[in-house]
């Protein structure tokens, strides 16, 4: 993504550990507004931070705010599961997925009006994806699907954009369209944090990074966190930092991954 000024803070974690995981002992005090990357191995903890910051989970100790409000009392929070985690046969058009994003404003009993229908237009539109509206969810790429949860977060009017891995198995043009969206949704104002595995991508795409591994390893520009002792501390065995001409090569070892 591209990278621009630092903006006025906007959220304040203070996570210890969570009911689901406890293996997330320290996460980071602060975190400006703009574009961020969390990055560490599997089972590091970046899928459950973004989950406590959504209020999906609740944190067993410390707490989480964001705009000064807790996670699960804020109405600004778009969040983007991992793919995996999506029922794709489930019978839904894209335009009501999108919808999904009003209920918080609506409430939930109320039937969606004019203005509701705009926004979610408006947003399809912003994504690239207003001709398949009336497409069932299911029938669309990968990258389609991810384009469509954006939008969603777009008619919610979020704030707050999390997205978990969500560039895991999309095509290089795939990747380029979703970045696109991020950063003129950027320019606009909102916060934007994506987990991913993708060292090098992090690095090249985000202006802060995250890097964790049961607990915040580091915080900062990519220099300062990509560092060979950092990454040592988060992949041990399983990666191979290498110091070249050409500067730090990182070669991860993923054969016996989850076994």
């Amino acid at each position: 993504m591209s990278r621009g000024p630092p903006a006025s803070d906007s959220l304040l974690s203070r996570c210890a550990t969570t009911a689901a995981s406890r293996r997330c002992r320290r996460f980071p005090s602060s975190w400006r507004a703009g574009s961020g990357s969390i990055v560490g191995p599997n089972g590091a903890g970046k899928s459950t931070l973004l989950k406590v910051v959504a209020g999906i989970l609740n944190p067993s100790s410390g707490s989480v705010e964001v705009y000064g409000h807790t996670a699960g009392g804020h109405i600004c929070i778009g969040y983007v599961p991992q793919r995996t985690q999506v029922d794709w046969s489930f019978p839904v058009t894209v335009a009501d997925v999108v919808m999904m994003g009003r209920v918080a404003r609506m409430g939930l009993f109320h039937q969606p009006g004019r203005q509701d229908w705009r926004l979610v237009h408006e947003s399809l539109a912003q994504v690239g994806m207003a001709d398949l509206a009336d497409r069932q969810i299911g029938e669309l790429s990968g990258g389609q699907q991810q384009r469509v949860f954006i939008a969603r977060s777009v008619a919610q009017e979020a704030e707050l954009l999390l997205m978990d891995e969500p560039l895991t198995g999309l095509d290089v043009p795939s990747q380029d369209a979703i970045f696109n969206i991020l950063d003129l949704l950027r320019a606009r104002g909102m916060t934007v944090l994506v987990s991913t595995h993708d060292l090098h991508l992090a690095a090249e795409r985000f202006d802060r990074l995250m890097l964790l591994r049961r607990q915040l390893l580091g915080l900062g520009s990519a220099e300062e966190v990509l560092t060979p002792a950092n990454l040592r501390l988060a992949y041990g065995t399983h990666m191979t930092v290498l110091e070249t001409p050409e500067g730090t090569m990182v070669l991860e070892d993923t054969c016996c991954e989850g076994h």
